[in-house]
């Protein structure tokens, strides 16, 4: 433990300097590839702060650096909108998703989704929105309690959360595809310039006079972006992370919140049935290329091990 402890990053004239240098990088490739934004300034703040604060919340935050790089590559997606490499897959999609799961409601063929939005109810809104709302803090909640009780289970759960989006991010560009409430507000035709929306999240919002996901939905980096769900992968890694540490009882928190965000991605007209099987598919994907590659890159086992010599 000690000797890993001595690999730990310290405060000294290189340290400072590269610290320095990646937070100024930062900054200025955002302001030319997005623009500038506030939580670009937010997020070097919290980095600085925390690397310079304590040796604890230095190792904290190079270990949670994996999860930052991960938000950065998604929100420089903006300067790269997936529609100016393949077509948006519109009428198709929601014509597959009819014939495959559609709902035979008052004599016409629904999708799920459209069923839905016509027999939802106040508690169900209330419910899915809460749901909802656990599909980032409860992996960063997870990531946390892994860090502190076993750091090369927390790096082993990181990088297969950012391998599971990068494979996410992979098919967003072979395969751009419109969500539901993309046909319900503006039909089967493609518009290049539409704004992220909340569709029946508003209904969440509305009830509680906030505006919770409007604010989410704000940043989104791509509206043509359905395909997969990966709302609905991150649940299946944080579940399958839960059995391999035992958590017991976690697990079946982690079972229903992952039911939950799955229920509500059809729900709320965000995705289809076929985006959220995309979405599982995706995360048993990285979860079992991360295992191989695990087993037979000598070069990965080496980087783990010293990324945990590094926060340990």
């Amino acid at each position: 433990m000690n000797t890993a402890a001595h690999h730990g990053v310290t405060i000294n004239t290189k340290s400072v300097l590269i610290v320095t240098l990646i937070s100024i990088g930062y900054l200025v490739l955002s302001y030319f590839l997005i623009g500038y934004k506030s939580d670009e300034l937010t997020l070097v703040l919290i980095f600085n702060s925390l690397f310079y604060a304590s040796a604890v919340t230095r190792k904290f935050i190079l270990g949670f650096s994996i999860f930052v790089v991960y938000w950065i590559i998604f929100d420089y997606m903006k300067a790269f909108p997936n529609y100016n490499f393949n077509t948006v897959h519109i009428a198709d999609i929601y014509n597959f998703e009819k014939r495959l799961f559609g709902i035979h409601y008052k004599g016409n063929l629904l999708t799920p989704n459209e069923y839905w939005r016509a027999n939802g109810n106040t508690v169900i809104d209330v419910m899915a929105g809460i749901f909802y709302l656990c599909w980032i803090p409860v992996p960063l909640a997870f990531a946390t309690f892994l860090f502190f009780k076993n750091k090369k289970q927390f790096l082993k759960f990181s990088l297969t959360f950012v391998l599971v989006n990068l494979i996410g991010f992979v098919v967003y560009y072979a395969f751009p595809a419109a969500p539901p409430w993309y046909v319900q507000y503006h039909g089967l035709q493609f518009h290049p310039l539409t704004q992220g929306n909340t569709a029946g999240l508003a209904k969440f919002d509305a009830f509680f006079h906030a505006g919770v996901f409007k604010s989410i939905y704000a940043k989104g980096s791509n509206v043509f972006a359905a395909m997969p769900s990966l709302h609905s992968s991150y649940p299946v890694i944080v579940l399958y992370y839960g059995i391999k540490n035992r958590l017991g009882k976690a697990n079946l928190f982690f079972a229903v919140v992952m039911l939950g965000i799955w229920f509500t991605a059809v729900y709320a007209s965000h995705h289809y049935v076929l985006d959220v099987l995309a979405g599982i598919t995706c995360a048993a994907i990285g979860i079992f290329l991360f295992n191989f590659l695990l087993a037979r890159s000598k070069a990965l086992q080496h980087f783990i091990t010293r990324y945990e010599q590094t926060i340990v």
